[in-house]
């Protein structure tokens, strides 16, 4: 089944998405609409050597090669008990496709982000952890899977590369301010990491566009230059709370902060995503793992930007 013969397109910058809801030995998880290209019966795969535990092996649809992720294994949990009737759920993340091999497929939901909850790090494991977000809906508790750390953690190569920014060669140390608002704790650390590499030591991190608006919100009563609180955003799409199309939006309406370099980092640019984000104003947009790219837009949005008085 194509899932975008299902979807109900979205306006842009509401704060909404569409949830496609899974369950695993009977427990619910959920993954964003805009990250899912197909769901389809279980098909045999291909057993391969030398992987990680949870690569359960490859297999080639329409003649595509894509590699197949047992979530239950991933996840600690129970095989199974009829797995014939198991689904796979194909995705996509910076720009390549995996399968998720799931037990059953529940639905689709439309919800707010504002229904989504930051998961308590200590019970969903702080850095270590494998949920983005809670949903509540219609009473029922969904976890949002951390899809992009189990990607970064299964083929770490398709991840980000903070040695990336070796290539850009030697570099200046800035204190231009720079915002990122990111809500999975490994990618941010290694957004981060690599900023501080290319020279952006003055790095300000927001689990989502929530956080962040409100930061912003502060800095413009501040009363003093806008630049002095920040040169550029650096933001994921999908985020609890508020997302970044959302942010975006309230940004970009406002007469003080309008002119604040926006840049949408995300696995899910595609091309309707990237044709909303420049609906929404986005000064650019960049496919995740890209970071050499990114600092490169960093630089070209911020030439102009004095660094903030002593």
């Amino acid at each position: 089944m194509n899932v975008k013969q299902t979807e109900i397109l979205l306006e842009s910058g509401t704060n909404e998405l569409e949830i496609m809801e899974f369950t695993i030995s009977g427990e619910l998880f959920g993954i964003n609409v805009a990250k899912v290209r197909e769901i389809m019966k279980i098909s045999p795969v291909k057993k391969m050597q030398h992987t990680h535990d949870a690569i359960e092996g490859i297999f080639k649809p329409r003649g595509e090669v894509i590699t197949v992720v047992d979530l239950a294994q991933y996840l600690g949990l129970p095989a199974s008990e009829n797995d014939e009737r198991d689904i796979f759920i194909v995705a996509n993340f910076n720009r390549l496709n995996f399968a998720f091999h799931v037990h059953s497929v529940v639905g689709i939901d439309r919800i707010s982000w504002t229904q989504i909850e930051k998961p308590d790090p200590i019970i969903y494991g702080g850095e270590d952890g494998i949920a983005t977000g809670i949903a509540q809906y219609q009473g029922r508790l969904i976890t949002i899977l951390d899809f992009e750390k189990i990607i970064a953690e299964i083929s770490p190569e398709t991840s980000i590369q903070v040695s990336d920014i070796d290539r850009l060669g030697p570099r200046a140390r800035t204190e231009k301010p720079i915002l990122v608002a990111e809500d999975s704790m490994l990618l941010a650390k290694m957004i981060i990491e690599s900023l501080h590499k290319a020279g952006y030591t003055n790095t300000t991190k927001f689990n989502n566009g929530k956080e962040c608006w409100e930061y912003m919100c502060e800095a413009k009563e501040a009363g003093d230059a806008i630049e002095n609180h920040v040169a550029c955003l650096v933001s994921d799409i999908e985020m609890p709370q508020m997302d970044g199309h959302r942010l975006t939006k309230l940004i970009k309406a406002d007469s003080v902060l309008k002119g604040i370099p926006i840049i949408l980092f995300s696995s899910l640019i595609s091309e309707e995503m990237r044709i909303k984000g420049k609906e929404l104003g986005a000064d650019d947009q960049i496919s995740k793992p890209e970071i050499a790219n990114l600092v490169t837009i960093i630089d070209r949005l911020t030439a102009s930007k004095e660094a903030p008085a002593e």
